[in-house]
């Protein structure tokens, strides 16, 4: 992209972003013009396209922009707290639609590696312990995923309690559990073992399938099931 001494309101028409997206649609603009949309407006000296520009060559991508300390963003000048938690709320409602867009499709679980697919994006950055549960009708076609409250294994048994009154409510016959773990490390610790153990045992007098756990590390994850760990 060429680059103007004025702002962007100067540029060529078809040169400015917001124009170049209603005249061509939104997946023709790069990562720094689809930045510069929600950014709005510089700084003195600087175009939004300069600041996006600095953004994207800080960050490298948008997922780095998604799980980063707040005092990162501060030290663009120019980025103030409005313009911040408009790129942040943008990043969530990427994850967010592709998320809902699965539960509407009611796709079927085969195997960890759809989990993984589906909850990847979301669960890998999260810098807390976080519990979800797939709840699968009879023939394993997700339901929906029941956000669990915030905690660690340490607290086995609220957990395990919300997970299968959320599977109850939904009248679910199967539920995959997930949680994260921040070090990036899935590997399960003795706790994780024996939350698997009592969440099955749960499952079984409750006649709900509980059919794996997944632990979730940096762009990999653990899988009970897999290993040949549920029984």
């Amino acid at each position: 992209m060429k680059k103007y001494k004025n702002g962007i309101k100067n540029w060529p028409k078809d040169e400015r972003p917001r124009e170049k997206l209603f005249k061509s649609g939104e997946h023709t603009l790069s990562d720094t013009e689809l930045l510069a949309i929600l950014l709005r407006t510089g700084t003195k000296g600087q175009s939004a396209i300069d600041l996006a520009r600095s953004i994207i060559k800080e960050f490298k991508t948008f997922r780095n922009m998604s799980h980063t300390d707040i005092r990162q963003w501060k030290e663009f000048k120019g980025l103030g707290q409005a313009k911040i938690a408009q790129i942040k709320a943008a990043l969530e409602i990427g994850r967010r639609f592709r998320e809902q867009e699965t539960k509407e499709k009611k796709i079927k679980i085969t195997c960890a590696k759809d989990v993984a697919d589906l909850l990847m994006p979301r669960m890998r950055d999260l810098k807390k312990e976080v519990f979800k549960a797939l709840l699968l009708d009879g023939q394993n076609k997700l339901i929906d995923i029941a956000e669990i409250e915030e905690g660690s294994i340490t607290q086995a048994s609220p957990v395990i309690r919300e997970i299968i009154s959320k599977a109850l409510q939904n009248f679910a016959a199967a539920i995959i559990c997930v949680h994260n773990h921040p070090s990036g490390n899935p590997d399960p610790s003795q706790e994780d073992k024996e939350f698997t153990k009592e969440l099955t045992s749960a499952g079984k007098i409750m006649q709900i399938k509980v059919l794996d756990h997944i632990i979730f590390g940096d762009n990999t994850h653990f899988s009970f099931a897999d290993e040949g760990l549920m029984k």
